[in-house]
């Protein structure tokens, strides 16, 4: 699966700072230091090579030793400062502050005792730090639904506690089902609960702003969450429908938020991503949203199904309102 910016980004700035403390590594000691492939070790460092500081001429970019790395051996000759620690601003600091304690009120209960910890005491220094200033700071992070069933659906991630859902699907399907509750998220714009559904027999995510009522139950979590190998997002099966969509460039977004296979930059600044779909409820919605800067769909009922359901909406605004004949 393609990476996120985030993820790259973070991967990019830990190659460097560990490229600064030594005198080179091999492709193969970076990706495995980094947990990818060759490949991508080769493709982070063609990256670097085009990054720097501001002005970006030859000598402001991030460089590396053009005959070692023909030898399979990555050595960093110029870091440009990547390697220094970061220097924060009282203004870049309070931003921070402002972040963590969002990401504490949304998630904190959920972490394990040493995330928490190191959440609090990275939280306690920039606060001590920035002084005044983080005084000022109240951070209540607004979520798209019911107040009590986000009240309720943290405490039963705090207790462990299973809990009974009445839910709309995409599909407008009410059901209601019994779950573990994991975590609650916060992605794509949108929060959700991270859960094992007893009905489904696997992990699903659940939009809040849909969830109709929340019941917390009195039998305790059968199915914890294994944080080694359990994603906080959509995880693509072998089972779910693989769709190519070819975008203009103001739709970048896509690649860097939604779960991509794959992505391929084209010459004119577009580009066009493989998704793998679990809805084509899901995938219909996307299309519309996208619909000016979508260039080509395949499958092509894909791209059908989206323009019906555009044509059923722009149909209902020629009806006459109820009364009117």
């Amino acid at each position: 699966m393609a990476d996120r910016t985030p993820e790259r980004l973070v991967r990019l700035l830990g190659m460097v700072a560990f490229l600064d403390r030594t005198d080179g590594a091999t492709v193969e000691e970076l990706a495995a230091q980094f947990g990818v492939s060759a490949r991508q070790v080769l493709d982070d460092v063609d990256l670097l090579w085009m990054t720097g500081t501001p002005g970006y001429f030859p000598d402001d970019l991030i460089d590396f030793d053009a005959a070692s790395l023909e030898s399979g051996v990555v050595r960093l000759t110029q870091s440009r400062g990547m390697g220094r620690a970061l220097r924060l601003g009282t203004r870049e600091a309070v931003v921070l502050v402002a972040a963590l304690r969002a990401l504490g009120e949304s998630v904190g209960a959920a972490l394990d005792a040493g995330e928490r910890q190191v959440l609090a005491s990275t939280l306690e220094v920039l606060s001590d730090a920035t002084g005044e200033a983080a005084s000022t700071v109240d951070v209540q992070l607004a979520l798209e639904a019911d107040p009590e069933v986000v009240g309720r659906a943290r405490a039963a991630v705090r207790a462990g506690r299973r809990v009974h859902l009445r839910y709309v699907d995409a599909a407008d399907r009410t059901s209601e089902r019994d779950v573990d509750p994991w975590q609650l998220v916060t992605g794509d714009e949108r929060s959700y609960l991270q859960a094992w559904c007893h009905s489904a027999g696997g992990e699903r995510l659940f939009r809040l702003d849909r969830v109709l009522a929340l019941e917390v139950l009195d039998a305790p979590v059968t199915h914890p969450p294994d944080r080694a190998t359990t994603p906080t997002t959509f995880a693509a099966e072998a089972g779910h429908e693989r769709v190519t969509v070819e975008l203009s460039g103001r739709a970048r977004w896509v690649a860097e938020q939604l779960p991509v296979e794959e992505t391929v930059d084209l010459p004119d600044g577009g580009f066009r991503v493989t998704l793998p779909v679990s809805s084509r409820a899901w995938l219909r919605r996307l299309l519309l949203r996208l619909a000016d800067d979508v260039r080509s769909v395949a499958p092509p009922a894909a791209a059908t199904d989206a323009a019906a359901a555009a044509a059923r909406a722009l149909a209902r605004y020629g009806e006459p309102a109820p009364g009117q004949g």
